[in-house]
């Protein structure tokens, strides 16, 4: 039984692993947008400064991303929506921790969460978009494990899985060259979406609780950033259709 839990628990995260573009939007946008956002207490410290907070720490985790993807490319999406790889990438923040991409996803995931701040969205979202990754990142192993042998087996004996080793980080910086253009073009998609989600709950908190703003102040702020956010995303895709993001 002990041998049979672990293959169960990767043979759904190769399940995931396939279906996750699909699957997760399916999970996240109903929990975010139907859900209705926590009240608006004015005076609330908590109110006052969640939204604030779910920033930050969602913009933590599209850093990591960024850097991530600036310092070294790896190909995220696998092979006929399979995990797959052709190297062993040991290089850049991969040196620092094993899945910095899922780090960064989770950071952004959980920042929109207390953006939202329904309790509902604690104890449905949390769980199962952690337990979610965690099988994915064990169907990965597993495949890494299997092709690359004793070589990842000592990657992984010397890089954390999860929480990142900030020792060198700045050294890893500096040996290479950082690629923005492949940042645009790899990730642009990703940013306006989840800022997207971002706006859009704080647009159903003025709707519904409007009369704790200052009039239509966070409106008119909300309008704006919406535009902004359209017009990133427009620019970015005409860039790289134009191959000028290419290199």
């Amino acid at each position: 039984m002990s041998d049979r839990k672990p293959l169960l628990f990767v043979q759904y995260g190769n399940f995931l692993f396939k279906y996750r573009n699909t699957l997760f939007p399916v999970i996240l946008i109903p929990l975010l947008l139907i859900l209705k956002p926590a009240p608006v207490h004015e005076g609330s410290f908590w109110s006052v400064w969640s939204d604030l907070i779910g920033w930050c720490i969602a913009i933590l985790g599209q850093l990591i991303r960024v850097a991530v993807i600036g310092l070294v490319y790896i190909v995220r999406g696998g092979r006929n929506h399979k995990v797959y790889a052709d190297d062993l990438v040991t290089d850049g923040i991969f040196s620092h921790c094993r899945n910095p991409l899922y780090v960064g996803n989770l950071l952004i995931l959980f920042g929109l969460f207390i953006i939202h701040n329904n309790p509902w969205v604690y104890l449905l979202g949390i769980p199962f978009f952690l337990t979610s990754y965690m099988a994915i990142v064990a169907a990965e192993e597993f495949f890494l494990g299997n092709k690359f042998g004793e070589d990842y087996q000592r990657y992984c004996r010397s890089t954390n899985r999860w929480l990142p080793r900030l020792k060198g980080l700045s050294s890893t910086f500096r040996s290479l060259k950082f690629h923005w253009k492949r940042v645009v073009a790899k990730d642009y998609s990703s940013f306006s979406y989840w800022v997207l989600a971002a706006i859009l709950i704080m647009g159903e908190e003025w709707y519904y609780y409007r009369e704790a703003y200052s009039g239509d102040f966070w409106l008119t702020v909300l309008i704006v950033a919406l535009f902004m956010d359209v017009l990133i995303f427009y620019i970015s895709r005409k860039f790289k259709k134009a191959g000028r993001l290419a290199g």
